[in-house]
């Protein structure tokens, strides 16, 4: 029996970019190691030298059975035999098995080749989207989501051509990666990870062998508590049957809202996981792999190092279609925080590297967290180079939102904003006089304007407000204009809900140096969006304040001062329980929640469509905060609209509670309005951060909130000329609530 005390004869089969870090963990620790393809190599190593361990890498060498093969030379293998290696060899068979045991996954069916016509009356039958596999081997590219349901039925008929299939209800959320040593009855997690499968930034396009990867995850999980559910339960069976599991038992999970699903086994580490999980364990790999072979895993100090690791791939021109290989590998000098793995890579005749293969190569980074680990990848990144090189832009671009648990987090305290206003009230309250009948709190200042002759007793009503970080995003993509729209009808938003039309508007935009070219622009949006509502612009005040901005920064705020009659004015006082809510549709984030989309999107290109979008992501957040002004006007007319409240900082639970009187409460039922593709998005990154939270940062897709009577519920809709949706009703008032999201 080999001594783990000290250097190992270690022999990595396997030559991918993940058998590379594999072998560079094990020589890290002084251990001899080789790295040879499976095959007739392989044989003549194991018969030709003493071996003291094989650590295999890649999937199909499991399956042809590397395992027996080392067993007849009484070489110690840490991998599981081919028999066990039908968990990834068989999805189907694999997702049965975990069925069995009671391991939470997605509803699904097996089908045998050519057998198209029952997949798709399953999916039919079924009533949910699917996802679409090959139940064998299919290099980390057998598996489609597809969009619809042309598509769907496509993608079915497609894969029952090419083999045996499975199709699963498709979950959504976030992916992890779940790596877990294994000695046959012990498993020992390693550092929860998340690869980017996608081609494409945001993950879109086809799916790949993985383009890149990060850990450990940040995510609320314990993955000790994760291989209790996921990898435990079968060691124990297969342990029972007389079969034990030796090797890494991968389980891929997604983070659903009803928890942790499994979407599959692997038998091997991940690629690219494998090179962003490695270089953060500081114990000896080779070691821990000899005792899982001895059945002492339990014995075992795995040391993980603190800090993090990302890991950037570079793909071949064409992949994962069609790579193209044979190009030049050009690699300048890497600093001591990145590491390169190769992968599809030769030697040229004068010995320099060239493209073998779709995934070419990949580099991690180190550092003390993830946003320095990141940097360094992409720096050890920008030292490769060749023809047709593929590198995604945003590896990591999950983990910002994942890290966020409330707008405090990205820079902006709600809480702090609303003791500000309760520190000021007495004070500013003071200085009103009988005309002011709406204050600090209120959407806009209101004061009695009986000189209108014209009005039976007009009352002015005015509001402030600025754009916010919103301006930031507009000047970095050069797209300014849309932030004059947003001044404007943000203004006409919170004097509108008090039931004033607009008067005028004044404008003020400040920066750290004035650019004629840029106020022009933004006055121009001001001024469509004042045309459009009626009112003048009659102009403001620019203001030139360098050392207060940073270069190239800007900001825009302005003031709307509108009129309306005296008892008219919103809100009504028989606001009551049992009146209802009406939404009334967002055009986007509008102006508000900017610093926390600023963060959560900040490792992903402006100029990427993620699925379910129609346009880049840059501009749906840009998109302008819309006018409610003629939307609303024909329900206002019409008599029965008791409150509006514009959904603007603080969000439903913010803002609805501001028209609520004493004694009354608000209950909003989520999922009762559509949420646009680019909250859903936000929903699905934000993993650490709950509803609530998430509703006062974000209007979520509700712009404007109507109250009224529940008997005018269908006159009030049906004086709105778009969808509207009833997302909730007046309560009786519970101690400690105002508006519950339920």
């Amino acid at each position: 029996m080999p001594d783990p005390t000290t250097p190992l004869r270690v022999v990595v089969v396997g030559t991918g970019g993940r058998e590379a870090a594999v072998a560079w963990a094990c020589r890290r620790h002084g251990h001899d190691v080789d790295v040879v393809a499976h095959g007739p190599a392989l044989g003549t190593r194991l018969s030709g030298r003493a071996t003291d361990l094989v650590i295999v890498g890649p999937e199909a060498a499991l399956v042809a059975g590397v395992a027996e093969e080392c067993a007849s030379h009484g070489v110690a293998c840490f991998g599981p035999t081919a028999a066990l290696a039908r968990l990834e060899s068989s999805k189907g068979w694999a997702r049965e098995l975990a069925t069995g045991l009671g391991i939470p996954g997605p509803r699904h069916a097996r089908f045998e080749r050519d057998d198209a016509d029952a997949g798709v009356e399953w999916y039919a039958g079924s009533g949910h989207p699917v996802v679409v596999k090959l139940d064998g081997l299919a290099a980390g590219k057998g598996v489609i989501v597809p969009d619809g349901d042309e598509a769907t039925r496509a993608a079915i008929h497609a894969t029952a051509s090419e083999g045996p299939f499975v199709l699963e209800e498709r979950l959504v959320g976030p992916e992890v990666s779940l790596l877990a040593l294994c000695d046959g009855a012990t498993a020992r997690p390693l550092p929860l990870a998340q690869d980017h499968k996608r081609i494409g930034e945001a993950d879109t396009g086809p799916n790949t062998g993985g383009m890149g990867a990060y850990a450990p995850a940040p995510l609320p999980l314990d993955p000790d508590e994760l291989v209790a559910t996921f990898v435990q339960p079968v060691l124990d069976h297969l342990r029972a049957d007389g079969t034990p599991y030796v090797g890494v038992l991968y389980a891929g999970l997604m983070l659903t809202a009803d928890g942790p699903r499994l979407i599959e086994y692997n038998c091997r580490f991940g690629d690219p996981e494998a090179q962003a999980v490695l270089p953060l364990l500081d114990s000896d790999l080779a070691a821990h792999a000899l005792a899982c072979t001895q059945g002492r895993l339990a014995q075992e100090d795995i040391v993980v190092r603190p800090g993090a690791a990302v890991t950037v791939v570079a793909a071949a021109p064409g992949y994962p279609d069609a790579p193209v290989v044979g190009a030049a590998i050009s690699v300048g000098p890497l600093a001591d925080d990145a590491l390169l793995f190769p992968a599809g890579t030769s030697a040229d005749a004068d010995g320099g590297l060239t493209v073998a293969g779709g995934r070419v190569l990949a580099v991690t980074g180190l550092g003390d967290d993830l946003a320095m680990a990141r940097a360094a990848a992409y720096r050890g990144i920008a030292e490769v180079s060749f023809d047709g090189m593929q590198v995604r832009r945003d590896i990591g671009w999950r983990a910002p939102g994942a890290m966020l648990t409330s707008y405090a987090a990205a820079g902006v305290d709600i809480d702090e904003g609303d003791r500000a206003v309760a520190a000021m009230r007495a004070a500013v309250e003071r200085t009103h006089g009988p005309d002011v009948l709406r204050g600090v709190g209120s959407f806009g200042g209101a004061v009695s304007a009986a000189g209108l002759a014209t009005m039976r007793d007009p009352v002015l009503v005015a509001s402030t407000d600025g754009v916010g970080t919103k301006v930031d995003l507009a000047a970095r993509l050069g797209r300014v204009r849309g932030v004059g729209h947003d001044i404007v009808n943000h203004c006409v938003g919170d004097i509108l809900v008090q039931a004033a039309r607009p008067m005028f508007f004044l404008d003020y935009i400040a920066a750290s140096r004035l650019d004629a070219e840029l106020v022009a622009e933004v006055v121009t949006g001001m001024a469509e969006a004042c045309e459009g509502a009626g009112c003048a612009l009659l102009g403001g005040e620019t203001a030139e304040m360098p050392g207060v901005y940073a270069p190239g920064a800007f900001d825009v705020a302005g003031t709307i001062v509108g009129v309306a009659e005296r008892d008219a004015l919103l809100p009504r006082d028989d606001v009551a329980a049992s009146d209802v809510l009406v939404g009334v549709a967002s055009s986007g984030p509008h102006t508000n929640g900017y610093s926390f989309l600023r963060r959560l999107f900040e490792w992903v290109p402006m100029d990427a469509v993620p699925d379910g979008f129609d346009r880049p992501l840059g501009e749906a957040l840009l998109e302008p905060h819309r006018s409610y002004l003629d939307v609303l006007t024909p329900a206002l007319a019409g008599g029965r609209v008791k409150a509006l409240a514009h959904i603007t900082g603080g969000g439903l639970p913010g803002n609805v509670s501001r028209v609520l009187p004493p004694g009354v409460d608000a209950e909003v039922r989520l999922g009762s309005w559509p949420v646009p593709p680019l909250f859903r998005l936000v929903r699905e990154l934000a993993t650490g951060v709950d509803d609530h939270e998430l509703h006062r940062t974000l209007n979520m897709g509700i712009g404007m909130v109507v109250v009224c009577a529940a008997d005018d519920v269908e006159a009030v809709r049906g004086a709105i000329a778009e969808p509207t949706w009833v997302i909730g009703e007046l309560v009786a008032a519970d101690p400690g609530r105002s508006v519950r999201l339920v």
